[in-house]
């Protein structure tokens, strides 16, 4: 059971994590930043250091101690989510990631020009932005020393990753009814449709200039949840419900991407 208050418990996190060589900063997020976490929920915390120093070594987190794993840098794929910790700390559960400043100037930098990568990375149908490090620096919390935060939303990157974004998921769908739905796998067709979903989800909050995080709330802050009644319904045929997804998240793109005001 937890000894120390919430409170009494971020600030001793934060400073033993500050106090790693190399950290220039120390970061909460998650829906504890934001003030939509339960009782239960994890605490999400970022370290920021500079890999061009070479000082930030994960070594140094396990000799704090704690119960848990802790990857190497670049443990979990490499790309932007470049590895991190879970632990056990005060009888919480606690993320720790990665965040090397060098990388998230570099995309904050891209994002601002309107570019952007699509990486791989598990737990998510859709894989994650490259600026996905960017949307964290805006919506985080910094608990201790000092991280760059993007000006809003970039107007750039709100014309390019809605396009991009619905371009995929446009090619899923197209793959799925020409090539799943004539071999009859309900399995192919039902997953490429959640997958499109959520690469609409993505092109639907950069159209109205939203940051995104992770996927975990995607549908909904989207307005797409009623993509779960149509993969629910088994008496679609495979065809139908291909057309139906592409309806339904068609026109959420088309509605996000009228203009209005962009979302900080």
């Amino acid at each position: 059971m937890p000894h120390l208050t919430d409170t009494a418990f971020l600030d001793h996190l934060a400073d033993r994590l500050a106090a790693l060589p190399g950290v220039r900063a120390v970061s909460l997020g998650g829906s504890r930043a934001q003030g939509t976490h339960s009782e239960a929920s994890d605490w999400d915390t970022a370290v920021y250091y500079r890999g061009s120093e070479g000082l930030f070594e994960p070594r140094h987190l396990r000799a704090a101690g704690w119960d848990g794993e802790v990857s190497e840098i670049g443990g979990w794929g490499g790309g932007v989510f470049n590895g991190g910790a879970w632990l056990d700390v005060d009888g919480r559960r606690v993320d720790v990631h990665y965040r090397d400043l060098d990388s998230v100037e570099h995309e904050l930098r891209e994002a601002e020009a309107g570019r952007f990568r699509i990486e791989p990375l598990l737990f998510h149908l859709a894989g994650i932005p490259s600026y996905l490090v960017v949307a964290e620096l805006a919506v985080n919390r910094v608990l201790r020393g000092e991280a760059p935060r993007p000006d809003g939303y970039p107007a750039a990157l709100r014309e390019t990753a809605p396009e991009e974004w619905w371009g995929r998921a446009g090619l899923t769908l197209h793959h799925a009814r020409a090539g799943n739905v004539p071999l009859g796998g309900r399995t192919e067709v039902v997953g490429a449709v959640a997958v499109a979903a959520t690469q609409a989800g993505h092109a639907v909050l950069a159209a109205r200039g939203e940051w995104v995080t992770n996927e975990k709330r995607l549908l909904a802050r989207a307005g797409l949840r009623g993509i779960d009644a149509l993969l629910a319904d088994t008496a679609l045929g495979l065809g139908e419900l291909v057309d139906r997804a592409r309806e339904l998240l068609a026109e959420a793109v088309r509605t996000a991407r009228q203009p209005g005001p962009v979302s900080g």
